[in-house]
């Protein structure tokens, strides 16, 4: 590894729920895993992983009982100190019922040793229970199922009563310990205090499995083989405990879980039915009480940032949220983490620390990896931050018609004309290397597969925050066919920028009317709901560009480009393989339009930087040279013999 994003993402990136769709079977990564040097220098490699020193004062270790008795496994590591402790606890189903174990001695584990430790130091007893069918833990697996919150209520119900507990806990960490956060604090456990979940997965069909419809299955593929990774760090410690029951119960799980193996789950329910609908969490997050901490990533390479908008069902009073560009394992930043460590002693502890001041919607943009740091991605510096007191942060939308010759036209009513491209060549893929923020090259007759739409150059600084919607009107020669759309800044030294992107099945074309706003395109993503293309027929395609926040600086352009689904992170996308020939109406009986919502720049606090940060340091957001340059590209018609 030579680049500065091997050492941050080495042994993390694509783990914990990320699902790594070009992971070897059975290979072993974790996240926050591989601690980074504390030098700055740009080719510094990542020290090997070191054995880390106790700092827990006591540790325990067993078994709790689910409400049908099955046993589920608990470690819980405990300060200095006389007790009774407040308790945060760690709930999934990868490796929290062995913390403080072997591996985990040796960074080899899901989370993050170095956020627990700082809980520790903080006087909390930390707790990490294992969900049921995984690791050393009873049951059948069964990944989200209804269970699983009540296995969760189950839990701290227990643990808050125990002798070394005084009652009050909450609920830590990130991912599929993010989702179990969610899933508990819907059933309202009455110990419950407050929670911090991220990066999660609301409804696990749109958020994942089928973004937009579409069919992503090296999500959960890459992430079978990385289960059972940490069911082996379970092992290991188990091993060297020489606990014959954790032991025996892995070696039977490995056998059970096949049954519920996501791949086959999705392969029995290719649609949004009853089984499928229980795994939208975000259906029953209204019913949480208590205040919560959530924290997303744009640029998330494993769940994406739409979290199945469950922060929209909370009490906003009681809703504190941080978004940031980057990496689905930035919940380990260290800035995050006084943060964090400050919500639960004001509603764990009840400590008065004036954390009720903490704005309510936080913004991270033009992050980088900036300082020294003990793990990987504890550094994360924004360089431009948003605010708002209130929850959701208020957006103006703006309309950007595509217009024909490539155009893309602010404020204007609609463009004229149309376009074509051939599908189903697929575009480049983004963060598809996993040592590095990445563009792949740009395939052999791309320039017929193609098209984009560009702004002329800015006239003033343009925020762009939210979700964003592509509405396209298009047509197809064919049945169905699968888009994908991916919002660009083409800077003026002629280095394009990635922002965010959006994805559609055209037969799951059909909105929502009670969820869709301008800047939000929500499918209905039903099964009676979907339908064919008719041949030739244009249809009005609502595209939704996930959330982002990115600053569009003066000079710059606004680039919207439309090809076939690739891949993105850990989501590789399998979109309908028969040739087509799709068009893009804009004119004014079909005006195609960019919808993006533009944030005040009240917002924005302290000054915006006049120069835009080097490419290459804004995490999870690469560069690359604007394949356009020189306007000598006509996309989508057939180019001249020998013309680039």
């Amino acid at each position: 590894m030579k680049s500065p994003f091997a050492r941050r993402l080495a042994g993390a990136a694509f783990a914990a729920c990320a699902m790594l769709a070009l992971a070897a079977p059975g290979l072993a990564l974790a996240q926050a895993q591989v601690p980074v040097g504390t030098g700055t220098a740009p080719d510094e490699l990542a020290p090997p992983v070191k054995h880390q020193a106790p700092f827990f004062a006591r540790r325990i270790t067993g078994y709790l009982p689910a409400r049908d008795g099955t046993q589920l496994r608990f470690s819980a590591l405990l300060p200095k100190g006389k007790g009774p402790f407040p308790v945060i606890v760690n709930y999934s189903g990868y490796d929290p019922g062995s913390i403080g174990g072997a591996a985990y001695m040796d960074d080899n584990t899901a989370m993050s040793v170095n956020l627990d430790r700082a809980l520790v130091q903080a006087g909390y007893a930390v707790v990490g229970v294992s969900a049921r069918g995984t690791a050393c833990s009873e049951g059948q697996f069964e990944f989200l199922s209804m269970r699983y919150g009540q296995d969760g209520r189950d839990a701290i119900e227990w643990i808050a009563i125990q002798p070394w507990a005084n009652g009050a806990v909450g609920m830590a960490n990130w991912s599929w310990a993010g989702m179990s956060q969610i899933a508990t604090a819907a059933e309202q456990p009455p110990h419950l205090k407050a929670i911090a979940p991220g990066m999660v997965l609301g409804d696990a069909r749109l958020d994942s499995w089928f973004i937009g419809g579409i069919p992503a299955p090296g999500f959960v593929d890459g992430w079978w083989g990385y289960l059972h990774s940490r069911w082996d760090a379970a092992r290991h410690s188990a091993q060297a405990e020489g606990d014959q029951r954790c032991l025996a119960q892995i070696a039977q799980n490995l056998q059970t879980a096949e049954k519920n193996r996501v791949p086959s789950i999705l392969i029995r329910h290719p649609v949004r039915d009853d089984y499928i609908e229980i795994r939208n969490m975000a259906a029953r997050t209204h019913q949480i009480q208590v205040p919560v901490f959530s924290m997303e990533a744009f640029q998330d390479e494993a769940v994406i940032a739409r979290e199945g908008y469950y922060q929209e069902t909370l009490d906003p009073a009681r809703l504190w949220f941080l978004q940031t560009n980057g990496a689905h394992d930035v919940y380990v930043s260290t800035r995050f983490r006084r943060q964090l460590i400050a919500f639960f002693d004001r509603f764990v502890k009840g400590r008065v620390n004036g954390f009720e001041a903490t704005p309510h919607v936080q913004v991270w943009t033009e992050a980088t990896l900036a300082g020294p740091a003990q793990g990987i991605f504890e550094n994360l510096t924004p360089g431009v931050t948003l605010k708002s007191d209130v929850f959701p942060l208020q957006v103006t939308p703006r309309a950007f018609a595509l217009d024909a010759g490539g155009k893309l036209v602010p404020d204007a009513p609609a463009g004229t004309g149309q376009d074509d491209y051939d599908y189903p060549l697929r575009g480049p893929a983004v963060q598809h290397e996993f040592t590095r923020d990445s563009w792949e090259a740009l395939k052999p007759g791309w320039e017929k597969a193609t098209l984009a739409y560009t702004t002329p150059a800015l006239a003033e600084d343009f925020i762009g925050y939210g979700s964003g919607a592509a509405d396209l009107w298009m047509a197809a020669s064919g049945a169905d066919a699968d888009v994908q759309v991916t919002l660009t800044e083409v800077r003026p030294d002629g280095q394009e920028v990635y922002v965010q992107r959006g994805w559609l099945r055209l037969s799951d074309r059909a909105q929502d009317p009670a969820r869709s706003t301008p800047l939000r395109p929500w499918p209905l993503d039903r099964p009676d709901s979907m339908a064919a293309m008719v041949p030739g027929e244009p249809a009005l395609a609502r595209i939704e560009i996930q959330k982002f926040a990115h600053v569009f600086r003066t000079g710059s352009r606004i680039r919207l480009w439309i090809d076939t689904p690739s891949q993105f992170g850990g989501n590789l996308f399998a979109p309908q393989s028969v040739p087509t020939r799709l068009t893009v109406l804009h004119d004014a009986a079909h005006p195609s339009r960019l919808m993006l919502g533009q944030a005040p720049a009240s917002a924005v606090v302290g000054a915006i930087p006049a120069s835009a940060p080097a490419c290459g340091t804004v995490l999870h957001q690469p560069c690359r040279a604007d394949p356009l340059a020189g306007n000598a590209i006509t996309l989508g018609l057939p180019q001249p013999q020998g013309e680039k």
